[in-house]
């Protein structure tokens, strides 16, 4: 299996750490998320969390083999606090993951040095304690036949080891199978070289 196929991410959001420095807290969070679009009803939940909160600093990464970022410094001075949490993204190889921090100002001034430290300290403690798992990539396919193909196709699910996630098998049999998605190209040839069987890549 090649590399590309697995990727790390989070099962389930992170617990809620606390980092104090001079008095500041910084409160770390980390959620998996699917899409951009998961992470600005995260970052106002916090904001009502920690309505006394100056600052919820955050960044994310999406996707595996082409990923894309954003880190946000929510008004501390420009790359203290967005970067040094991504940083910490990319140091645990996460993806598919928001990890936010807010931080409740004590009365001392920490500097951009003190608050690149606290940040990515933050985020490492929060990351530390999230449960981290390891997927695969997979690719889905529809695979139609008729009853007297029903042998061929089996043979070659069992042989390549494909996973079969639903089946309906009558006089035409429809099934629904899985591959680590850098084999994408060897399924689909295996099937078409039987012309009495037709498979079709689904669409994530």
């Amino acid at each position: 299996m090649e590399n590309t196929d697995s990727y790390k991410t989070l099962s389930a959001p992170s617990e809620e750490i606390l980092f104090k420095e001079k008095k500041s807290k910084f409160f770390g969070y980390a959620y998996p998320i699917k899409s951009e679009d998961e992470v600005k009803p995260l970052i106002e939940k916090l904001k009502k969390q920690h309505h006394t909160a100056n600052h919820v600093c955050y960044a994310w990464q999406l996707g595996i083999n082409n990923a894309h970022y954003r880190a946000n410094d929510d008004g501390e001075p420009n790359n203290s606090a967005g970067m040094p949490i991504y940083g910490q993204i990319q140091s645990f190889g996460v993806t598919n993951v928001l990890v936010a921090v807010a931080r409740i100002f004590g009365g001392t001034k920490l500097g951009v040095g003190g608050l690149i430290s606290a940040y990515k300290t933050a985020a490492q403690m929060t990351l530390e304690v999230s449960p981290i798992v390891t997927r695969i990539q997979k690719a889905h396919f529809k695979v139609h036949f008729g009853y007297e193909s029903m042998d061929k196709v089996m043979r070659i699910i069992k042989q390549n080891n494909l996973d079969i996630v639903s089946q309906k098998l009558e006089m035409e049999c429809d099934l629904e199978i899985t591959s680590p998605k850098s084999h994408t190209e060897m399924v689909m040839q295996l099937f078409k070289e039987n012309h009495l069987v037709s498979i079709q890549l689904k669409e994530d």
